[in-house]
């Protein structure tokens, strides 16, 4: 379905003097903020820009459990170790929460996986990074993860009611995810002097993918004046980003670990941090899947997902079973 509706590609925000009668009505409910369901009505690009953005959210929640779970036999600790189990759990469950979100649409959860791993839907540029040590994995959880609340917290008030729904879930243990990366990166920080050179190498290598998370700037992306328009998005990539560097930067601080970027420092006319862009040539190189781990990362999707088929067709097989003894009974 998405496939075929990739083709029509929107061509801008419509004025209400061009927008149908049905639309301007679909319009006034997301201006009132009434939130839209699976059986409303609804503009063809705006299901077509749900599907692709719910689709690429829960491919990254499902691909961003390879960067942690390279990790899970070697935490250094019993403890450790549950919780990254634990957190890569969490993962898995909020990839299904997006993909039943993106049922509601009309799209099958095959049909997305099929599109990942043909390279015609992406994820997360930051699950494109190694995860080179157990500083890395800290990082992840306090910054990847913290990201991802700066901009989950925003999509609970998403206009798509399924969307916003499983956002409230998600954000709940995210939350847990990010403390419990800061909690790892606090030991190493506070510890040992080679514990703090492994947490500084982490956070120096993982910040501006991190920033990236939010995608390319507002002049740059073809999508945010409609999906702002649609509330889809209730604030920008650049708004969400400076979000991100205002909360986090005073947590680098406490640590005693110096800025990853020397461009960070406060404005007091704006009230904000100021700091430096990312390389957007290299994001944009990773997105077309040039970044370090892309290759690795979709042929363990592929392979998880070969190696599933016969679980998938036993659960198929006895749903069908069941089904056709309830028809026989009644």
């Amino acid at each position: 379905m998405y496939a075929q509706m990739i083709k029509t590609a929107s061509k801008g925000v419509k004025t209400r003097e061009e927008m149908t009668d049905q639309e301007r009505e679909f319009q006034d409910k997301i201006d009132n903020d009434i939130k839209i369901e699976p059986r409303d009505w609804m503009p063809d690009d705006y299901r077509r820009t749900l599907i692709r953005q719910i689709g690429q959210h829960a491919h990254s929640e499902v691909v961003g459990q390879l960067p942690e779970g390279n990790w899970i036999t070697r935490a250094p600790t019993l403890e450790r170790k549950a919780i990254l189990l634990a957190k890569v759990q969490d993962e898995a469950g909020h990839g299904l929460y997006l993909y039943s979100a993106a049922e509601t649409l009309g799209e099958t959860r095959d049909e997305l996986v099929k599109l990942l791993h043909e390279g015609r839907m992406k994820y997360s540029s930051i699950f494109n990074y190694p995860t080179l040590n157990w500083a890395d994995i800290g990082a992840v959880g306090w910054l990847v993860d913290g990201a991802a609340i700066v901009n989950q917290v925003a999509l609970q008030r998403t206009s798509y009611g399924p969307y916003s729904r499983a956002m409230i879930r998600i954000c709940k243990e995210e939350s847990f995810h990010a403390r419990q990366g800061y909690h790892a990166i606090m030991k190493m920080a506070f510890g040992t002097l080679e514990q703090k050179k492994m947490a500084q190498d982490a956070v120096n290598r993982l910040w501006f993918p991190a920033i990236m998370m939010f995608g390319p700037t507002d002049a740059a992306s073809t999508n945010s004046d409609q999906s702002m328009a649609w509330k889809i998005k209730v604030k920008s990539n650049d708004e969400l980003r400076q979000q991100f560097v205002d909360q986090t930067v005073p947590q680098i601080e406490y640590l005693g670990l110096d800025l990853p970027d020397p461009g960070i420092k406060w404005n007091e006319e704006r009230g904000h941090y100021d700091f430096s862009d990312p390389d957007w040539t290299e994001f944009f190189n990773v997105i077309k899947g040039n970044g370090p781990c892309n290759v690795d990362r979709l042929s363990d999707r592929k392979k998880a997902w070969d190696d599933g088929q016969w679980v998938r067709d036993g659960l198929l097989a006895h749903a069908q079973k069941k089904s056709a003894a309830k028809l026989a009974a009644e």
